[in-house]
């Protein structure tokens, strides 16, 4: 994992009413985990809690987080936007109640995730009388994204929903493609808040506690298409919070988008050669996406694995629990017959 410089001296001026919450949103492999850990690794006195939602089986993001502790509620079983009518008011409830104070809520979408069901459910139903929606941060992956982009209509809402755009990896591009992507940008949202970062380093002042969040707009919109959403829930401190609804990516944006996961595990050991032959040579052009905890056979690490389009990085630290390999993949149109075959060929 990169060490992260903490780029603040303070911790940002938090306004006291009602619990802030800050959305991350982005297309896949664009640096939306990146930027949490940097918010989890400055976040000087704050107390910070963390809901966390990936497109897939394994949750691969909630094992690379560092400082969450027992500030995690992990949301499962499909994109965000997926599960979002009973599971994410559940999961927030879960913090209101917690016993200690917390001072914030940053939730993380996985990267084929619409925000705006998201911003609603905070705005259009119960909980925007218990908590402050402050800002959305749209991470964008400044070498990969363009004006196909993947020929993604969810890459283009999370632009026009961010209230920031985090100008991501910009240290990979030249000054003329950065000047072109910025004003692309600003054709996708006029006025676009833009700032620039390199593994997420944005000064948390910038980021938290700036109410940029256009909450009356939401609203005026919401009451105008009549969407109220309407949640009777008794919640109290000794709510029963086991009750989910795990839909299976059903919404409209993913058929429309064709994105699908595919998910691997294993308790022996990769090959690295057979590994790298597989990434080189054998997996498929129509996966975006791919991250993981790798076991390899001929060392004594873990391995953090996380690939974005055609760039890939491979991190060791040290295992702090059982070693397995864990794997999830994001592509369009994925057959799992496609890559499994191919994965337990690599293994020992």
């Amino acid at each position: 994992m990169t060490d992260i410089i903490s780029a603040v001296d303070h911790a940002p001026n938090i306004p006291k009413m009602g619990m802030p919450v800050t959305i991350i949103t982005g297309f896949l492999g664009s640096g939306k985990t990146t930027l949490l850990n940097h918010i989890l690794k400055n976040k000087q006195d704050l107390k910070i809690a963390v809901l966390v939602n990936e497109f897939g089986d394994i949750n691969i993001d909630s094992q690379l987080l560092v400082s969450v502790d027992q500030d995690m509620v992990e949301l499962t079983n499909g994109c965000i936007c997926c599960t979002i009518n009973d599971s994410l008011i559940d999961a927030v409830y879960r913090v209101l109640e917690r016993q200690e104070r917390i001072d914030y809520l940053v939730v993380e979408t996985t990267g084929v995730a619409d925000p705006l069901p998201i911003i609603l459910t905070f705005l259009g139903t119960e909980l925007r009388d218990l908590v402050s929606l402050d800002s959305i941060l749209t991470v964008v992956d400044a070498e990969a994204f363009n004006r196909e982009h993947f020929h993604s209509e969810v890459a283009i809402k999370q632009i026009t929903y961010g209230d920031f755009i985090i100008l991501n990896k910009t240290d990979l591009i030249n000054h003329e493609q950065l000047v072109d992507l910025e004003n692309y940008l600003q054709e996708l949202k006029a006025g676009a808040r833009i700032l620039h970062s390199n593994y997420g380093h944005v000064p948390l002042p910038l980021i938290l506690g700036v109410g940029f969040t256009p909450v009356e707009h939401y609203l005026s919109e919401f009451k105008t298409n009549n969407h109220e959403h309407h949640h009777d829930h008794d919640h109290d401190h000794n709510h029963d919070h086991h009750h989910h609804h795990h839909h299976h990516h059903h919404s409209p944006h993913l058929e429309n988008d064709g994105f699908v996961s595919i998910s691997f595990q294993s308790d022996r050991p990769f090959d690295v050669h057979k590994f790298e032959h597989f990434l080189n040579e054998q997996m498929p052009e129509n996966i975006f996406r791919a991250k993981g905890i790798l076991w390899f056979s001929d060392s004594e690490k873990r391995h953090i694995f996380q690939m974005s389009g055609p760039r890939y990085s491979l991190n060791a630290d040290e295992w702090p629990n059982s070693r397995k390999n864990q794997l999830v993949f994001i592509g369009r149109n994925l057959e799992h017959s496609q890559v499994s075959p191919q994965l337990n060929e690599c293994l020992l």
